[in-house]
């Protein structure tokens, strides 16, 4: 299933909230804390530069638990977590908005591809999607694929 979550946010605020970061490393900082809290329990951790079609880009990887449609909608929602302490250890992510301000910190555009027991999903943030459609709100598609089911069909939108 394709899902848009609408924020009502401007995306002028994209770029507005990637200031907090004064330098590229704490940007880089936040998206590793994301990896290590315990809710996702990555082991390992990648960050690898690559070209596409011209494009410098970054690359993230972790061995975490990965995001189902439910997470992957509130880790792109803005101001939202739910994150809570895990067998005595505190999250670090737990103000809903390092993803946010970490990735558009390091560019323009973020595309997220995470795969959990049962579900993979593909996630947008993108300034520059966003420029292209005039959008006056930050809209952030969400495609999840159910991998339970050997027709790997659609997943339904979780309410």
């Amino acid at each position: 299933f394709s899902h848009a979550v609408n924020s009502g946010v401007s995306p002028r605020f994209l770029h507005t909230n990637s200031t907090s970061h004064t330098w590229p490393f704490g940007a880089i900082a936040e998206l590793i804390d994301n990896a290590y809290d315990p809710d996702v329990s990555a082991k390992q951790f990648w960050i690898a530069k690559t070209v596409i079609k011209d494009q410098d880009c970054l690359t993230f990887m972790d061995n975490g638990y990965g995001l189902d449609l439910r997470t992957m909608h509130k880790m792109l929602s803005f101001g939202f977590s739910d994150k809570t302490t895990v067998k005595g250890v505190q999250p670090i992510g737990i103000y809903g908005n390092g993803f946010k301000s970490g990735s558009m910190r390091l560019g323009k555009d973020a595309i997220v591809f995470s795969k959990s027991k049962s579900t993979s999903c593909v996630g947008m943030l993108s300034q520059t999607y966003l420029e292209k459609i005039g959008a006056e709100q930050i809209i952030v598609p969400i495609v999840c694929f159910d991998q339970t089911k050997s027709d790997k069909h659609i997943l339904d939108l979780m309410q």
